[in-house]
């Protein structure tokens, strides 16, 4: 069974989820598990403060075992948790939820072993705390040195992906900083077991439980209060969708970082190599599309759109995805006998998270870049080419710049699509490899 831990020493906490799963009744479904107590959002912040404190003097050592001993207990509680997340699944089926949402909060035996290697990766990562950006020695002889230092407590909000529970909490312990947790309540059963194990596994190894803490409550009064802890919680990061991430901008009195959403672009140039970029294109569109870094629009060079169009249309058509294209791309679609759906303004725009896409002819490099340029949301973009030199090009100046909402630079973000892994060229917000967490 998922039970909670506590370090030794510790003052008792106050009533927790218990993370187990009750015995199955007559039609095979198990009851959903114990709702979190509601609790003060100032003792929470609270216990966050003293476990952040005694977090920035540990050693390396200590937090990676902490890590590597959660990535252990996650793998031996995986069917505890899978059972739990049933429940959230079968909740959200029942309301409604789009394919692509129950996809972002299902979780598997490989999604979840997944999370566990995330865990261990981070924990091989060098220890940012204490590390020496830059310093210098006055002429008396005074040392000046600018060291990196935890933030202290961070709130993560975040919606309908229980791994972003997992990233979230192994990020910031391996960083020295307590973390509060506030996931969407599609997955408030799923986000509840995680956070018990992680909890029971941290606090085995000496570390402090309440490193790790679940903000209570199944309302947007308690993510309103969170926004306004100033002076409680020292940073906020949302995760998820833009109705969300602009919520948190505009509302926080904590300082923000503001992640981004996924409207991610693959170009394939006029000297791109066709089978791969045939490969790429399916494999971030197909592979994942609920994630935030698979494929929302194809670009493709007028001279290589008569050869390229009829084989991507054709392939895309039979794993079921449905286009979005301009005159050109319905016209190819037309030839081939696959329908594409006329594209506007808003198909260019789109963070789909489905099996569509948007698709253009563009003359030239330029127009393409213009496109990303324009209609990019900073988080991937990949080409295709043969050519060193514009993949060179491409890298460093499809960014566009930010907002003037914006309260801080891009963040990490999650999700996994192997085309800007495989991408001739490909510049990422997203964290190096892939990513550093669970693959859901």
């Amino acid at each position: 069974m998922i039970t909670a831990g506590r370090g030794a020493g510790r003052r008792a906490d106050p009533p927790r989820p218990t993370g187990r799963v009750s015995a199955p009744e007559a039609g095979g479904a198990a009851r959903r598990v114990t709702r979190l107590a509601p609790v003060d959002l100032a003792e929470i912040t609270g216990r966050a403060r003293e476990a952040s404190r005694e977090l920035a003097s540990l050693h390396r050592g200590r937090k990676d075992a902490a890590l590597l001993a959660a990535a252990e207990a996650l793998v031996a509680a995986t069917g505890e948790i899978l059972a739990v997340n049933g429940l959230d699944v079968a909740r959200a089926e029942q309301a409604g939820t789009s394919p692509a949402q129950l996809d972002r909060l299902r979780l598997t035996p490989e999604r979840v072993a997944g999370c566990a290697d995330g865990l261990r990766t981070v924990a091989g990562l060098p220890d940012p705390v204490g590390d020496v950006v830059r310093g210098s020695t006055l002429g008396n002889g005074l040392q000046l040195r600018q060291i990196r230092v935890p933030f202290g407590v961070v709130g993560i909000i975040y919606e309908a992906r229980p791994g972003v529970t997992v990233d979230a909490a192994g990020l910031c312990v391996k960083a020295g900083s307590a973390v509060l947790l506030r996931g969407s309540s599609s997955a408030r059963e799923s986000n509840a077991a995680l956070v018990t194990v992680l909890r029971a596994a941290f606090a085995a190894e000496g570390l402090p439980a309440d490193a790790v803490q679940q903000v209570p409550g199944e309302t947007h009064d308690e993510v309103k209060a969170l926004l306004r802890a100033r002076g409680q919680v020292d940073l906020l990061i949302p995760r998820g969708g833009a109705a969300l991430i602009r919520t948190v901008v505009d509302e926080a009195l904590v300082p923000v970082i503001e992640t981004g959403v996924g409207n991610c672009h693959l170009y394939v140039d006029a000297e791109a190599d066709l089978d791969t970029a045939l490969a790429l294109l399916l494999d971030g569109k197909t592979t994942r599309p609920s994630v935030c870094n698979a494929l929302e629009t194809l670009l493709v060079h007028a001279a290589v759109a008569d050869a390229f169009l009829p084989r991507a249309l054709t392939a895309l058509a039979a794993a079921g995805v449905t286009v979005h294209g301009d005159p050109a791309v319905a016209a190819a679609g037309e030839a081939a006998g696959v329908p594409v759906v006329p594209a506007t303004d808003a198909d260019w725009e789109t963070e789909y998270l489905s099996l569509d896409l948007a698709a253009r002819v563009v003359p030239s490099y330029d127009e393409a870049l213009a496109h990303v340029r324009r209609w990019s949301s900073g988080h991937t973009e990949a080409i295709a080419t043969g050519s060193l030199a514009t993949a060179g090009r491409w890298s460093p100046t499809w960014t566009r710049p930010p907002s003037s909402s914006t309260r801080a630079p891009a963040s990490p973000t999650a999700g996994s699509s192997a085309s800007a892994r495989r991408s001739a060229s490909a510049r990422r917000s997203c964290t190096p490899a892939g990513r550093w967490g669970c693959p859901s």
